[in-house]
């Protein structure tokens, strides 16, 4: 009877192991990183890669990285390459300890998470647009505006030129009012002309009466 309860007991003792051992297996484990746990990094890396031991498919917020003085670094979208990801980020903060969060999905389904810790020796500032980008698009602005100004101001200056012109005396030259005057006296004299010629026809002479 000892014997069959001393087997009995090995075989529950085997099968629980076997049990409880499978699921922890199967999970995905971090067997390299970059950086790397630990380690002090001189410049920032523009991307984080994470290598487990089996492959993997990234969960929601993938990777986080948070330093000194509530920095956090921007995190791109993650490219997954078999038991293989990499994340590109847009570091920014002061020298010191920081600590990225990863999390990935196992190929059984269960989440997988874990914690890198590294050292930044020299401040990491985010990359800046050069002045170069933006010179060429700034002076055209300011020239149409010059421009645009120019043809505002000069319209009514013509405007008001022309409206005023009677009241300062710029009217048409003298000569044409002379000319105009002695065209009307002509043709006064030219018309008197022609009525004393009809009268003097319509009037009855000696010899008819």
């Amino acid at each position: 009877m000892s014997f069959r309860r001393l087997l009995a007991t090995t075989l529950l003792s085997t099968l629980t192991l076997v049990l409880t051992a499978t699921p922890a297996a199967a999970h995905a484990e971090l067997i390299a990183s970059d950086p790397a746990q630990d380690a002090s990094v001189a410049t920032a890396p523009a991307q984080v890669r994470l290598t487990f031991s089996e492959p993997v498919s990234p969960a929601p917020n993938v990777v986080e990285i948070s330093g000194p003085g509530g920095a956090r670094w921007t995190v791109g979208s993650p490219a997954v390459a078999g038991a293989e990801v990499t994340v590109p980020v847009q570091a920014s903060g002061p020298a010191g300890a920081y600590t990225l969060v990863y999390r990935v999905i196992s190929s059984d389904g269960d989440a997988v998470s874990g914690t890198i810790r590294f050292a930044l020796t020299t401040p990491a500032t985010p990359p800046t647009r050069s002045t170069t980008e933006s010179t060429p698009t700034q002076p055209p602005a300011e020239s149409e505006a010059v421009e645009s100004e120019a043809v505002d101001t000069s319209a009514p200056a013509h405007e008001n030129t022309a409206a005023t012109g009677a009241e300062d005396g710029s009217g048409p030259p003298a000569w044409v009012w002379i000319v105009a005057a002695v065209a009307l006296v002509a043709a006064g004299i030219v018309i008197a002309l022609r009525v004393a010629r009809s009268s003097s026809t319509r009037q009855p002479s000696s010899s008819d009466s």
